[in-house]
């Protein structure tokens, strides 16, 4: 498991080319209100999808196609349907009223920063813009934050003062201490009494397996679970070249290293640690997607509508 670092010699990673956009956590992080970070986000995130060629992850209805037999019927429009005698499909619209549950973590290890924005900024700002989407979308959402426990918990509703209520809980979300994250799922899990997507936003840098192994029973129960495994660039490519004080956000154990002498053993360590949890939440049914916080946010907007156009 790779090691958890602070350093006052990191150097955040320039913005690469064409990047320089209001996805960019750079400039996210710029916008003080909340609300408007994710507004801004989830418009950014759906102009750009409707001016591509893909098909399939429209949030509005764009046409119509005739019925195939195996069509979900939620989707045919029976208006018409009564007009013409004909079956069509509407294409493109997604309206399921899921109810979708965020789980933030908030632990120490999540404040680390190499660059503008800690992994706990982004994942505020990641929480804030799928809350924002999934509101949009006519669906309930609702919040939980924990570090080795469970600190705040918001049901699913789909009402405007409700989306108000939990941005406002995320601009007051403090870091914690060390990282627990089966116990407050474990907890969450008790109250989902509705099939119900569950979105994980965590580092997972303490008690993986664990966590893998309650989200597996929350499989198991019918839910849905998206792991949004937030990463800083740094801890993803070592980007370090003076000697420096490496420091264990949660533990605060230290030592002091020459970057080139440990280079290719940490990024082994963490390129197989990666590879593991991906692998485990395979096997567990639980969707996976690693987030890099140099990296625009449209990628977990995409890691969610992916999920939604798979027919959850």
């Amino acid at each position: 498991m790779p090691t958890k670092t602070e350093t006052e010699a990191s150097k955040s990673k320039a913005p690469t080319e064409g990047a320089a956009n209001f996805l960019d956590p750079s400039i996210l992080a710029g916008i003080d209100n909340l609300e408007l970070r994710a507004r801004v986000a989830v418009e950014g995130f759906l102009s750009g999808l409707h001016r591509s060629p893909h098909r399939g992850f429209s949030v509005e209805f764009n046409d119509y196609r005739h019925y195939q037999r195996g069509d979900d019927l939620r989707h045919v429009d029976w208006k018409l349907y009564a007009r013409s005698d004909k079956l069509y499909i509407k294409q493109y619209e997604d309206e399921t009223n899921t109810r979708c549950m965020i789980a933030l973590d908030t632990s120490a290890s999540m404040t680390y920063a190499s660059g503008g924005m800690s992994k706990l900024d982004y994942g505020i700002s990641v929480a804030s813009a799928l809350a924002y989407f999934i509101m949009r979308q006519r669906d309930a959402v609702g919040l939980i934050t924990f570090d080795d426990k469970l600190q705040e918990f918001l049901p699913a509703r789909c009402r405007q003062p409700h989306l108000m209520h939990l941005l406002r809980l995320l601009t007051q979300v403090s870091p914690g201490d060390q990282t627990n994250a089966a116990s407050p799922l474990s907890d969450l899990a008790a109250t989902l009494t509705k099939k119900s997507l569950v979105l994980l936003i965590s580092d997972l840098l303490q008690g993986e397996e664990e966590t893998i192994a309650t989200l597996r029973n929350l499989r198991a129960m019918g839910h849905d679970v998206i792991v949004l495994h937030v990463m800083d660039d740094a801890e993803l490519n070592f980007t370090f070249d003076e000697s420096s004080e490496f420091i264990d956000s949660e533990t605060r154990e230290a030592f002091i290293t020459t970057p080139a002498s440990v280079r290719t053993a940490y990024l082994e360590n963490v390129n197989a640690y990666l590879a593991e949890c991906k692998k485990q939440c395979q096997r567990a049914g639980v969707d996976y997607c690693l987030l890099n916080t140099a990296d625009p946010i449209d990628s977990a907007l995409s890691a969610y509508l992916s999920k939604r156009a798979r027919g959850f």
